[in-house]
């Protein structure tokens, strides 16, 4: 399993998830962006965030699922 052990190496992976990700739009201003990591035990990595001035992450999550509405 790899997982993260610095900080460097979550804070490089939180910039790849958001710059190279895929989105789901929840509406104009908030959603998810995840993307699968192979290398990873917990695979599926989304990131909860808000469109404002500049992007804000809310919440990390790791073996995460895409539910369709």
């Amino acid at each position: 399993m790899k997982e993260c052990p610095t900080f460097w190496e979550c804070a490089h992976l939180i910039i790849d998830l958001v710059e190279t990700g895929n989105t789901k739009y929840k509406d104009e201003t908030r959603l998810w962006i995840s993307k699968s990591y192979p290398h990873r035990n917990d695979n599926l990595i989304c990131a909860a965030v808000v469109l404002e001035n500049v992007l804000v992450i809310k919440t990390v999550m790791h073996n995460w699922k895409l539910m369709e509405a």
